[in-house]
């Protein structure tokens, strides 16, 4: 009887607040793909819509798979799951496709995958393992973070001699973002502080040549408005003109007349924000908001280390990327690859956040077992 008792129990505690949520987000990237796809292409590039549609089924049965698994196992395959990912990301460096002069797929078969983008999964499992076996109500001291350390930079070096910056800088953000959650020593924080000072500035002289202009560029995007700024320029023109209560669906001029560019990947947000104006674009940052806090939520009602750690995590990693995407397409940031969550187009970003809205929904419903 007992099998039955927890079936039950798991259908009881089921989040459908979180799937409602993840339906209403893709439902709004399908929108927003739709539009940018039919901006004067031809059939073949409007077969994007029809691939991520076929993403998103995946990404919902990855889901099922995910939640029937209890999360406290994916504590024991942790190294498996790195070490694999570590694999692939030698691989991508080995025979990985070239395209738009980096090397960042792998092609199995017909499909081409991103292990940049299920890295930062990775690492967030391998950290969650690491601090929920060592809590310490005091924090972590310099020396017990030299192993998480390494597990970090491994995949961070791998992933930027793609090159890929954008997600390189991602997955350390969110392994400080981990780190600071599980609480380190006052004087190692103020020793990682004036080290990261020192160290910043000496950052500059290991970016590439195309980096470095996109931060210049960043700091006045008018200095090369054809060039290196076009991005910027004409993403602040499409959200800035869709004022108030935007241009209508399907009718954003920037994003018809192909003066918008990465229309349906990076810069999404701008056609959506375009057509739907500041309330559209206001809305959509809403849903982001509260699918943080439905993880965060998740994650202080859990009842083992693992469990929140690996939550909080999966949050870090959803917030960060919508963060920089937007700041990003506003002209706050610098421009870096940087899907915007479950609505940019592309197979490896919709089904690496599917798994960690699978995780969360997995921690929910086991959140009343701590054993």
């Amino acid at each position: 009887m007992q099998p039955v008792m927890v079936d039950r129990r798991l259908i009881q505690h089921f989040d459908w607040g979180l799937l409602l949520l993840t339906v209403i987000i893709c439902t709004m990237g399908l929108l927003s793909l739709h539009s940018a796809v039919s901006a004067g292409l031809d059939g073949a590039d409007r077969s994007f819509f029809l691939k991520q549609m076929v993403w998103y089924g995946a990404g919902f049965v990855t889901i099922g798979f995910v939640m029937v698994v209890d999360y406290r196992n994916i504590d024991r395959w942790s190294y498996i799951i790195y070490g694999g990912i570590i694999v692939m990301l030698i691989g991508v460096l080995g025979f990985g496709k070239l395209a738009g002069g980096s090397r960042r797929w792998l092609v199995l078969g017909p499909v081409s995958i991103q292990p940049s983008e299920m890295a930062k999964l990775a690492v967030i499992i391998i950290l969650a393992r690491y601090f929920s076996r060592r809590v310490k109500p005091q924090g972590f001291s310099l020396r017990e973070l030299i192993y998480p350390s390494i597990l970090i930079l491994l995949p961070f070096l791998l992933i930027v001699n793609q090159p890929d910056l954008g997600t390189g800088l991602t997955v350390i953000l969110i392994s400080g973002s981990m780190t600071l959650f599980v609480k380190i020593e006052r004087r190692t924080f103020i020793f990682l502080g004036l080290l990261g000072s020192i160290a910043m500035p000496m950052v500059w002289f290991f970016l590439k040549e195309y980096q470095q202009q996109r931060i210049l560029t960043f700091l006045n995007p008018n200095r090369d408005p054809l060039g290196a700024g076009y991005h910027i320029i004409q993403s602040k023109i499409a959200i800035g003109s869709g004022m108030m209560l935007g241009k209508g669906f399907l009718k954003g001029t920037q994003n018809t007349l192909s003066f918008l560019p990465e229309q349906h990947t990076d810069f999404i947000f701008s056609v959506l924000a375009e057509e739907w104006g500041f309330i559209g674009a206001s809305m959509t940052v809403l849903v982001y908001l509260t699918l943080v806090i439905l993880g965060l939520n998740i994650a202080y009602r859990c009842k083992d280390p693992f469990g929140t750690i690996l939550s909080f995590g999966i949050v870090a990693l959803i917030f960060w990327q919508t963060f920089i995407n937007l700041g990003m397409v506003m002209g706050l940031l610098p421009v870096v690859g940087m899907p915007l969550p479950l609505i940019s187009y592309g197979g490896s970003s919709v089904i690496t956040i599917m798994i960690c809205i699978g995780m969360l929904m997995n921690v929910s419903m086991r959140q009343f077992s701590p054993d």
